[in-house]
């Protein structure tokens, strides 16, 4: 995936032309949320929710490649960080974080 993704920002020059701005991907990767919710809150079809999740996946991968960050070493530090925090039941849901105390 990270390969395919750093071809796509070679093809259209992302690097050169303001594609790969820090701010801007944020707020690429803010419309792709307001999107994946869009899909849940209007019973869109379970395609549709894939496809808008595959366009999150696709800059989050790109946002790691803007900022020359290895992605997959930091999935791999959070998740040995979050396997060691407890879960609680909020509002009748689970929820993992850090809790304060």
């Amino acid at each position: 995936m990270l390969t395919a993704v750093q071809r796509f920002h070679d093809k259209h020059g992302f690097r050169e032309s303001g594609g790969e701005d820090l701010p801007y991907r944020v707020a690429l990767m803010a419309e792709e949320l307001g999107e994946i919710s869009a899909c849940i809150t209007k019973g869109k079809t379970k395609e549709a929710l894939a496809e808008e999740c595959a366009d999150l996946l696709i800059l989050l991968i790109g946002t790691a490649i803007s900022a020359n960050l290895d992605l997959s070493e930091a999935f791999w530090q959070k998740m040995e960080k979050i396997e060691q925090r407890p879960s609680r039941m909020i509002d009748g849901r689970i929820r993992v974080s850090e809790f304060g105390s």
